[in-house]
């Protein structure tokens, strides 16, 4: 809120013409807030550019790249990215990078993933629009809110309190409201939702949790970095057959923090 003060200065000469310094007070409020929206405006139409042309940017790696199986992102996952800014979910002093593709740090050690992977972990788990989602790691709610974009409802659980907390309330002022944000530790899952039609897993297990694979719906993925903090990190795809048995597929090599907790 913009808050203007009138000061008398010594010496000075109020006019005299009744209500004159009232009217220019009014003016210079009017301009100051026109101002304002059109900074805004600016802004918005510099992060959008920035995001059209990281999308793009996505959208051509998808295409150039064999190694994670695929042709190229689904035409709703890279909408998906078009739609949710990203801007919104970086603290104010990475907002120069928000459109970088690259991971950013968001406080408490943690990150928000590179746009690039978060576009391929969604493509990889096949997201339909009736879909019940389980996300591990809420962070700041990016990935959260690009699949809320693509299914019908999404559990998210981050172990942090006050990424979940900020998490919770960034994403219902964002208007995300098939989005249930949960204080937790993510190895366990969600089992009061459960099953899930997707799991996605933003952080690195030294394992694929069990309580996950349960919790997995059959016939549903599950996409989970696995790989100690300091060593090599591999992406897997989890694919739960209809007879209960899963199929692991390496995707590529990655980096994420390390998943926290009691497990």
């Amino acid at each position: 809120m913009i808050r203007i003060r009138e000061a008398k200065l010594a010496g000075a000469r109020m006019p005299r013409k009744k209500g004159g310094f009232a009217r220019r007070g009014l003016l210079i409020a009017m301009g100051l807030v026109a101002a304002v929206l059109a900074a805004a405006a600016d802004d918005g139409e510099r992060f959008a550019a920035e995001r059209a042309a990281l999308v793009n940017e996505i959208e051509a790696y998808g295409r150039r790249d064999p190694s994670e199986g695929q042709d190229g992102f689904d035409d709703r996952v890279l909408r998906a990215l078009r739609e949710v800014e990203r801007h919104r979910f970086v603290p104010a002093s990475e907002l120069p990078q928000a459109y970088a593709n690259h991971p950013l740090p968001i406080g408490y050690g943690q990150t928000i993933s590179q746009p690039y992977i978060v576009a391929l972990m969604t493509d990889l788990v096949d997201p339909q629009p009736d879909d019940v989602v389980l996300e591990v790691g809420t962070g700041s709610g990016y990935q959260a809110a690009v699949l809320a974009k693509l299914v019908r409802q999404v559990y998210t659980i981050e172990i942090i309190e006050p990424l979940a907390d900020e998490a919770r309330g960034r994403l219902a002022a964002l208007g995300y409201d098939n989005v249930t944000t949960r204080l937790g530790d993510g190895y366990f899952g969600w089992e009061d939702q459960a099953p899930f039609d997707a799991i996605v897993v933003t952080a690195a297990a030294s394992h694929v949790p069990p309580p996950l694979i349960a919790q997995l719906k059959p016939g549903g993925r599950m996409v989970i970095p696995v790989g100690g903090r300091f060593a090599v990190q591999y992406l897997l795809l989890v694919e739960k057959t209809a007879a209960g048995e899963t199929v692991t597929r390496q995707i590529s090599a990655v980096r994420f923090v390390p998943l926290t907790g009691d497990h």
